[in-house]
Order: structure tokens, then C-alpha cells, then sequence
């Protein structure tokens, strides 16, 4: 199967490195950052931190030279949702997209591009070092369901559930994504206000005992 993952950050990088390594998955990435795109296409993404392993897949910042893929996984920051599927929704034509972002109403601005999408929630978390480069801090499951004014099949979520699971990131495929969803809008709630007091990452406020105490 061909997976195109949009935005190659710090979780949009685990998902591309982590199924990069399936044989059977051919993984496309795109990004903005020309310079992060240069370094995978010269040395492969690099993963550090909770694994360590640099994966060779396709990295490009024009979205016209991304193919027809089967599935889709969107993991860029909200507030470019929008011009991120917009750029790259004829890839998926014939196919499912899936978000893994934070917050609430990245479904409604895929569904807005493409037929049939994916509610997803993922708690691993990580930060780009250098182009080229991102670090996985923690380790988490991720839940994936149909979005239900325009759900993909629900074949296709175990699909896509499943290979994530292969690669290494259990993933989940449920009927109704929602309480998951809600869970990390009211964890990343507690979690964000400390980090931006502290200026420590998500890893680290959690691995912290009384910080962890007070999230």
C-alpha cells in the first residue's frame, strides 16, 4: 500500500520513519520546510530517543509530485490544516485521510477536500532536532475511527490501524473515536498551560513526578 503522510514533524516523522520500515508500505511524505525535505531525501529520516533506527522513504515540498495513495495521514499543525489538504487531496482521490492532530475540527477541514476520512488521537510525542532529525520523547497509543459525517470504511481504518501497529505504534480501530479524542483535548488542557511555564516538552512534564502530580 502507498501511505502519504502531510506534514513530516515531530509526529508526523514517527508515523513516515515507523511505516517506512514495512515492506509493504511505500511511504511519501510532504512539507514545507524545504530544508527538512533536502535532508531525508540525502541521508533518510532520522529517529531517535525511544528508537533509534534512520528510514529511507520519499520526501517532497511540491504536493503535485506526490502519486495516488491508498491512505492518508495528516500531521500537521491546526492552523494549516486547511492549505495542507488543499494541497495535496488529489493524491487522495481514491482514498482515506486521517488525522492524528491535536485539538478539534481537522476532520471538518479534510472533509471539506476529500470523501472519506479518519478521526484519529495519538499520544506519542516528539520535536525535530535539525532537518532530518526528530526525536521520540514518549511512547503512547493511538485510536482511530470513521469521521462520521464522511467516514472512510471501516476496513480501511483497521487497515491503516493495523500497519501502524506492524511498524511499531499500537494503534487501535474503533467504531466511534470520540472519547479518545475529548481525552487528549482535556490532557493536552493540563499539559500545554505547564509546558509553556516551564518551557520543559510533554516528555518531560510527564516524567517529572510532581509535575505529572499536578497535570
Amino acid at each position: 500500500m502507498r501511505i502519504c503522510v502531510v506534514g513530516a514533524g515531530a509526529i508526523g516523522g514517527l508515523y513516515a520513519a515507523h511505516l517506512a520500515r514495512l515492506d509493504d508500505v511505500e511511504v511519501w511524505a510532504y512539507d514545507v520546510s524545504a530544508a527538512h525535505v533536502a535532508a531525508i531525501a540525502r541521508d533518510g529520516l532520522r529517529l531517535t530517543g525511544r528508537a533509534q533506527f534512520t528510514a529511507r522513504l520519499e520526501a517532497r515540498t511540491d504536493a503535485r509530485e506526490i502519486p495516488p495513495c491508498e491512505l492518508g495521514i495528516v500531521a500537521t499543525k491546526t492552523t494549516v490544516t486547511e492549505p495542507a489538504i488543499a494541497a495535496t487531496a488529489h493524491a487522495f482521490a481514491d482514498g482515506s485521510v486521517c488525522t492524528v492532530q491535536n485539538g478539534l475540527g481537522n476532520e471538518e477541514a479534510l472533509a471539506g477536500h476529500v470523501a472519506r476520512v479518519i478521526r484519529g488521537t495519538t499520544f506519542p510525542a516528539g520535536r525535530v532536532v535539525e532537518p532530518g532529525h526528530v526525536q521520540w520523547d514518549v511512547k503512547g497509543d493511538t485510536t482511530l475511527g470513521p469521521f462520521e459525517p464522511s467516514p472512510a470504511p471501516h476496513e480501511e481504518v483497521e487497515r491503516l490501524a493495523e500497519a501502524c501497529t506492524r511498524a511499531g505504534l499500537p494503534t487501535q480501530a474503533v467504531a466511534d473515536a470520540r472519547g479518545p479524542q475529548w481525552r487528549k483535548v482535556i490532557f493536552n488542557a493540563a499539559t500545554n498551560p505547564i509546558g509553556a511555564l516551564t518551557g520543559l516538552t510533554h516528555g518531560r512534564v510527564c516524567e517529572d513526578v510532581a509535575l505529572r502530580k499536578l497535570v
